[in-house]
């Protein structure tokens, strides 16, 4: 299990993937688009943007993407802490707390990436990705 920071960008994440890439002397490990993934009702521009991508730093997986096209990109929730896990009812009980008082942002669901992935705010506005990996 992990908990791993999610750097979320307008529009500009491949840039600041080469960036912290080249300060932190690693590489881009993992880099997929929105177009790749398949998501629907998109604009060519919005087909290039980054849904998921990875660099090593110091060790850690740090994780970026731009911000999803249907939502309006916000500075100071550009960051969010996902927990990857194997174990659903950890995912799934964890999400239950999480959302009291919070604010849903993706129900627990099947997606192309995790058989079990929810996105929610908590009452503190901290932002949090559950997903089984």
């Amino acid at each position: 299990m992990a908990v791993n920071a999610y750097l979320i960008f307008d529009g500009n994440c491949k840039e600041a993937m080469a960036f912290y890439a080249q300060v932190f002397d690693s590489e881009i490990t993992e880099l997929k688009t929105f177009g790749e993934a398949g998501v629907p009702n998109l604009s060519e521009q919005q087909k290039e943007l980054i849904l998921h991508g990875r660099v090593m730093v110091a060790g850690a997986d740090l994780m970026f993407s731009d911000n999803n096209p249907a939502f309006p990109y916000i500075v100071g929730n550009n960051i969010t802490l996902a927990v990857i896990t194997p174990d659903e009812a950890y995912i799934r009980s964890s999400f239950a707390k999480l959302q009291v008082g919070g604010k849903v942002h993706m129900e627990l669901q099947k997606t192309f990436w995790s058989d079990c992935y929810g996105n929610v705010a908590d009452r503190f506005g901290v932002e949090w990705q559950l997903s089984k990996e």
